[in-house]
């Protein structure tokens, strides 16, 4: 991290997102990851976040700093008392007896000034596993590749997931954002092989370098976004 960074000069802001585990019945890791991700473009194309809407002065604020996200959990009383905050919803595939990720994300609050419901949320805790090992990414399918020498937490690796999908939809035009969109923001989540990791990460793809405030070394690279191709192919409406 450095320290000319003119992001460090601004006040700070962070996007909380809050993950519901319940005791009994968590959900899969990869459908948390996945979800995750989607709920940071869900709040990223929101109109409440553009223009003049409720949300875009804290949109943008976060974004001019450091674009930090925080990931918590909750269950039963408090996954109804964060539901009750402005904020998105968004629900995963869930699989048999697993029940469907669900994440709440809400708009940046500064790093010191967290709802009084998420601040006593907690941060730990927010390991999954995966039931049943996740396939290949479906053809046509924005894939966010995970480092696979690093070792994070789910709540971390949701975070890692949500800043990939957020540098990749900074890349896009304005006409690929909304057919992303319409589409129901298709992605997947998936550990690189390490010779598949280095290819990535030697090429010109969106690469998110992490600042180091937790758990891995400043400028550890955690995620790499590929696909953004994909979404103008397979996701555009033909002109007739």
């Amino acid at each position: 991290m450095s320290s000319n960074d003119t992001r460090d000069e601004k006040p700070q802001f962070v996007l909380p997102l809050v993950v519901r585990i319940e005791k009994a019945a968590p959900p899969s890791r990869t459908d948390a990851l996945e979800t995750a991700a989607r709920a940071v473009l869900e709040i990223l194309a929101d109109e409440r976040s553009l223009g003049e809407g409720e949300w875009a002065r804290a949109m943008t604020d976060w974004q001019d700093a450091r674009i930090r996200k925080v990931v918590r959990r909750a269950r039963g009383a408090e996954w109804r008392r964060a539901a009750a905050l402005p904020g998105i919803t968004v629900t995963g595939v869930g699989d048999g007896d697993v029940p469907a990720a669900e994440v709440r994300v809400f708009p940046p609050v500064p790093l010191d000034g967290w709802p009084r419901e998420l601040a006593k949320l907690q941060v730990s805790g927010t390991d999954l596993d995966d039931h049943v090992e996740p396939g290949p990414a479906p053809d046509g399918t924005v894939v966010l590749w995970l480092n696979p020498e690093l070792d994070m937490s789910a709540g971390k690796t949701m975070a890692q997931a949500g800043h990939g999908a957020q540098l990749l939809w900074w890349e896009l035009s304005d006409t690929d954002r909304k057919a992303w969109r319409e589409a129901g923001f298709p992605l997947a989540v998936r550990t690189a092989a390490p010779e598949r990791w280095a290819r990535l990460t030697a090429g010109e793809l969106p690469v998110v370098r992490d600042a180091g405030f937790t758990e891995i070394a400043p400028g550890s690279c955690t995620v790499v976004a590929e696909g953004s191709e994909r979404i103008g192919a397979h996701l555009r409406p033909r002109e007739a």
